[in-house]
């Protein structure tokens, strides 16, 4: 992937080495804190604590809980000879300048999201952020969470390698924030709470893939406008999007796969949505809750 001497985002915090301060409460998802890395805390349960991945994903997907601020870290940018920072912060910058353009484009106003970095723990508006939660998005204070360790396990735990399957990570927290922005998540946080458990998991997985598609879409803006892409970079982003598959993961940690506690969509589907999105360019062409087939 080409990012090397591109903008560098000036939305990034780094709270790395702070102590957070999110103790021992756990996630709070009143904010409905949503993103790639809820499939590590079903990983981290199974093997640390003995529960299973399923039901720690079903809870994690049910929304609910307390909404919990605790107190902000302060707030710097990252250190400037920290190269995976800065990879994010040229990534985030690029996801910032593809977005503004495409809610220009249709007389709109994107507002940028932060980007936090951090390790431990760190207060957010959907409760208190783990590291083992992996990457997510948080609607409450409209901010992206990351652990950069997270791009580690991708290589170790899901033998996931390469820059541009870390940018899909980045690209598709930054699709939950465009799916906020565009009143999408709203609306689904409001239809799941009227929903069994099952119709619940069935719209988190349309959410899911909607954002898979949104960061396919960026990824094809990014590379019209600035070529980023470079030979088998869109490969290691379809090895990401198959590695954390609901059925993968199930299958790695359980033997079997539960198609109704899906909640982010199979590895199939994941692989089907951000093609969708980098082959087209086209928000609409994202619209995974009127699709008949995921």
């Amino acid at each position: 992937m080409k990012w090397e001497g591109n903008r560098e985002s000036d939305n990034v915090e780094d709270r790395r080495g702070e102590g957070g301060g999110g103790g021992g409460g756990g996630f709070g998802f009143g904010g409905r804190s949503i993103g790639i890395g809820t499939i590590v805390i079903a990983l981290v349960g199974s093997y640390v604590l003995g529960v299973s991945p399923l039901t720690i994903l079903n809870m994690l997907s049910g929304g609910g809980g307390s909404v919990s601020t605790g107190q902000q870290a302060p707030s710097h940018a990252p250190p400037a000879n920290d190269n995976v920072a800065k990879f994010v912060s040229t990534v985030l910058a690029d996801t910032e300048d593809t977005w503004t353009e495409l809610f220009r484009s249709q007389g709109g106003n994107y507002v940028k999201p932060k980007l936090v970095l951090f390790s431990g723990s760190t207060p957010t508006a959907c409760g208190a952020g783990q590291s083992a939660s992996g990457p997510f998005y948080c609607p409450g204070d409209q901010k992206v969470y990351i652990d950069l360790s997270f791009f580690k396990l991708m290589q170790d735990r899901f033998k996931v390698t390469g820059e541009f399957a870390e940018a899909y990570v980045i690209a598709h927290e930054v699709g939950h924030h465009v799916q906020n922005l565009m009143g999408v998540s709203g609306k689904v946080d409001q239809a799941r709470q009227r929903s069994s458990e099952s119709q619940a998991n069935a719209m988190s997985v349309r959410l899911e893939l909607q954002a898979d598609c949104f960061a396919g879409v960026w990824a094809f803006h990014a590379n019209q406008a600035r070529s980023i892409l470079e030979n088998g970079d869109v490969e290691t982003a379809l090895n990401a999007a198959t590695a954390i598959g609901d059925d993968a993961l199930q299958r790695q940690s359980q033997g079997h796969v539960v198609p109704d506690s899906f909640t982010h969509g199979t590895s199939a589907q994941r692989v089907r949505w951000f093609s969708k999105g980098i082959e087209s360019g086209q928000i609409a062409q994202c619209n995974t809750f009127e699709a008949r087939q995921l």
